[in-house]
């Protein structure tokens, strides 16, 4: 880590941040300058190379949480529901989304991803993540962060912003990298590795289940679900290192995990599947967590 920063807990809410705090402007040029096409590409998997190589593990994720969306609004059509990507990059959820026939918005800081998704007739909007009212729409049905919120300076900020664009019956979906984790710390010892996610100014945020369901909760949203992804340190416990280098065994571990989940729906196993990862989750388990969350009752009656 820089060792301009230093991480603290939050007392508030248990999650790791960094200070100092970058500027917004600071946050702004990372973006523009590095976060899509410098060294930090591969590391948040933010670029279109590598989102487009791997395009139907993310489309399976993406159905997953589309049917859990369906589950969550009680919808049978989606006809008339509006989602809100909050951090699109290339926007390759939101043309998932349009093709299940949702209206799609979208906003970003990289205009180079913005000029690719404005291509795919999407509503789309280059602007920075400090606030959220972007497109001055209060009625959004999904609102989504997909690797978005670890890097805001501000999450409690930007959780209450996003209670006044939701609809009445709306989710907010958060996903993002469940660090400090108990794999992740013995496969760090197993294979005596430094702290390799802390990475300011790429992620500024690092939570956990405990943490972000306190953060929602104590900010009037209740927690609905959540869900892990698979949980790679694993592979650090087994010794496969793939932790830095040239990316090849990483690589082999992903293509390892890809196969699980493949072949676990192939033979119709996709409810324990779900459950397992449910499970983990609660364990503050899993390289990714996705929470599904709605406004608590006593948010909506004070928005009317």
């Amino acid at each position: 880590m820089n060792k301009k920063y230093k991480i603290f807990k939050n007392e508030k809410y248990d999650f790791f941040q960094i200070t100092p705090t970058p500027s917004a402007e600071e946050i702004t040029k990372f973006y523009n300058d590095e976060f899509y096409t410098g060294d930090f590409k591969k590391f948040n998997d933010s670029s279109l190379e590598v989102q487009l190589d791997d395009v139907d593990f993310y489309n399976e994720n993406w159905e997953n949480i589309y049917n859990n969306i369906k589950k969550y609004l009680n919808i049978n059509t989606n006809t008339d529901q509006s989602i809100l990507d909050v951090g699109c990059g290339w926007g390759l959820a939101l043309e998932f989304f349009k093709k299940k026939g949702f209206d799609c918005y979208g906003f970003d800081p990289a205009p180079e991803a913005v000029e690719y998704v404005k291509k795919r007739n999407i509503n789309i909007k280059l602007a920075g993540i400090e606030g959220m009212n972007v497109f001055k729409k209060n009625d959004f049905n999904v609102v989504t962060l997909f690797n978005v919120l670890e890097h805001l300076p501000d999450p409690e900020k930007t959780i209450n912003q996003i209670h006044n664009i939701l609809s009445d019956n709306s989710i907010l979906i958060i996903d993002v990298p469940n660090e400090f984790n108990d794999f992740q710390l013995a496969g760090q010892k197993t294979n005596n590795l430094d702290e390799w996610w802390v990475c300011p100014p790429n992620h500024l945020n690092y939570f956990s289940y405990d943490s972000m369901k306190k953060l929602l909760e104590l900010n009037n949203f209740d927690l609905v679900y959540a869900q892990s992804s698979f949980p790679l340190e694993m592979f650090l416990l087994f010794e496969d290192n793939y932790v830095g280098g040239e990316g090849k065994l990483g690589k082999a571990c992903h293509n390892k995990r890809v196969n699980f989940e493949k072949n676990m729906r192939k033979f119709g196993k996709d409810e324990k599947l779900n459950k397992f990862y449910a499970n983990l989750a609660k364990l503050n388990l899993g390289r990714q967590i996705t929470f599904y969350a709605k406004r608590s009752e006593e948010r909506r009656v004070g928005k009317e």
